[in-house]
């Protein structure tokens, strides 16, 4: 069985990257990837997917054996074209203006673009991801781009022939690639750069207005001259990811579909104009809400990853951000309690507490482990207690429940002292604060199941105790033909959505035998397989 690192898709995609290296000739001392951090708006998941991706092929490079590093570079030259849903309407005056030159509207950094980057940064901190920064302002100032711009200035006439051939846009045949910032009204997009001076590295422009989110701002009418290289303005998108990918030698940026055009361009002028083999791209599907609308800064539906660590841990992300790169997921908080003991059935491969028959399948999963734990794996498993079990202890508990729900977990012969398992306690206190239990979807169910779950609910509707229920069940079990293995197992997915739980007869006891009955008839309403 030939396998590549660890092999999982993070492993294959580093494995291409190095033979291309090596097919171009190019060191491989060291491989820099990079990502682009949004600086328009709150960050949500499909924007930290981006740089935690990213991160994952620069871990499968070191892993083959080759010095890799992430960049992580913001968009903060970019203008401000909506304002995101939920933020003041004082907003609205600063459309077109840069967003590193917009007030902060929560008070905190010094504009607006450093508080929705920082967000960001913080959220890749707190899942341990390693970065250098570097801020699109600060880039455009220090002169980081500034051979690329020149070199993209002065073909501009051919990139803009190039553009309509590929893309059928015509608007770059009438203006240079570049957005001057306007000297007088502060401004960017609205002032069009008609001419380079080359020698004198500067960009004439006039202010007109453009079309902006969907409406026509007007331009101040100011006509004017910036200097390339004194950080005035920045490149439009059809040619700074190209600069960039110069500048810095990146090797690798995965994209999403909504820029591929965009992508396809910069390729053509890394290639072509600055001399620079463009990156090997991964091209990903887009995070969608549930209703299946892309996550979206302006539309407001954004998910953050603060909101998601409230209630899920580090691994649990790290899970969903790597589980896979190909195909849309909708994805919204309540995914927080299945990738939580997702995390678990995983650790349990890893550590050989569960078997699995296909070895390349065990490869993958074991591998997969290892990334979410950043390649530094935990030497033992967590004490694994279902996330659905704790949320209901913390629901049933009294106001100061977190002692209440050691004892009860004691009670069940599940407690270990662990700070893994603490913290998985504290996480599943927010989530009974904050919201309902969460329920696993009702699934199917085979006649067998469907029968024995019935009997057992009318023995619970006759007033018996939570222990003589617990006897029932193992009852119903073996006059089934399921077995007691089985017949559990299905009780305790559907109680608490894993295949795992307390004593049963102990957690009827705990959850109340009125509210065990409400569930269950609930589910039994639901999608099930009747005996015909």
């Amino acid at each position: 069985m030939d396998v590549i690192g660890k092999g999982t898709w993070l492993d294959k995609v580093a494995y291409e990257i190095v033979e291309r290296e090596r097919r171009l000739g190019r060191s491989l001392k060291l491989i820099r990837v990079e990502s682009g951090l949004g600086a328009s708006g709150i960050p949500h998941l499909g924007s930290l997917g981006d740089a935690v991706r990213a991160y994952g092929i620069k871990l499968a490079l070191e892993n083959l054996g080759y010095r890799s590093e992430l960049i992580a570079y913001s968009d903060d030259m970019d203008g401000l074209r909506k304002v995101p849903k939920g933020l003041p309407d004082w907003l609205h005056k600063y459309i077109a203006y840069p967003v590193s030159s917009i007030p902060d509207p929560f008070g905190c950094h010094e504009s607006y673009g450093a508080h929705m980057s920082g967000m960001l940064i913080e959220a890749l901190e707190r899942l341990g991801i390693e970065f250098e920064f570097r801020s699109g302002r600060d880039s455009y100032r220090r002169g980081l781009l500034n051979r690329q711009i020149d070199a993209i200035l002065r073909n501009a006439d051919v990139i803009g022939e190039k553009i309509a051939e590929m893309l059928g846009q015509e608007k770059f045949e009438k203006v240079l690639p570049y957005f001057p910032v306007c000297e007088r009204c502060g401004r960017i997009y609205l002032p069009h750069a008609y001419k380079y001076l080359p020698k004198e590295h500067k960009v004439l422009y006039r202010c007109e207005g453009s079309r902006i989110g969907g409406r026509w701002v007007e331009g101040c009418g100011y006509e004017g001259e910036v200097d390339v290289r004194k950080g005035q303005g920045k490149l439009s998108w059809k040619g700074e990811f190209a600069a960039r990918w110069a500048a810095l030698d990146i090797r690798f940026e995965a994209y999403g579909k909504d820029i591929a055009d965009s992508v396809r361009v910069n390729d053509w002028i890394s290639d072509n104009i600055l001399g620079h083999p463009h990156p090997y791209h991964v091209r990903y599907e887009m995070f969608l809400d549930k209703s299946g609308r892309k996550l979206s800064k302006s539309v407001g539906n954004v998910l953050t990853p603060q909101a998601w660590l409230r209630y899920g841990s580090k691994e649990s992300l790290l899970l969903l951000m790597f589980k896979r790169v190909a195909g849309t997921r909708s994805v919204s908080i309540d995914d927080v309690p299945k990738y939580m003991d997702e995390y678990d059935a995983l650790e349990d491969v890893y550590f050989g507490r569960v078997k699995v028959e296909n070895k390349a399948k065990e490869v993958k999963l074991k591998g997969l482990y290892e990334y979410v734990n950043l390649l530094k794996p935990p030497s033992s498993p967590a004490p694994h207690v279902p996330y659905r079990l704790l949320v209901q202890l913390f629901q049933m508990a009294p106001e100061d429940g977190f002692e209440f729900v050691v004892k009860r977990l004691k009670a069940y012969g599940m407690f270990r002292e662990d700070e893994r398992l603490l913290e998985r306690m504290r996480l599943a206190m927010n989530w009974a604060r904050d919201f309902q239990p969460p329920r696993s979807e009702p699934k199917a169910l085979k006649p067998e199941e469907y029968e024995a779950l019935k009997e057992l609910l009318e023995f619970m509707k006759s007033g018996v105790s939570a222990e003589e229920i617990h006897n029932k069940a193992f009852e119903v079990a073996r006059k089934s033909g399921m077995g007691p293995k089985a017949f559990f197992g299905l009780l305790y997915r559907i109680y608490l959505g894993s295949d795992r739980g307390p004593r049963f007869g102990s957690y009827i006891k705990d959850l109340g035998v009125e509210r065990a009955v409400s569930i269950l008839e609930r589910y039994l309403k639901g999608p099930v397989a009747q005996p015909g």
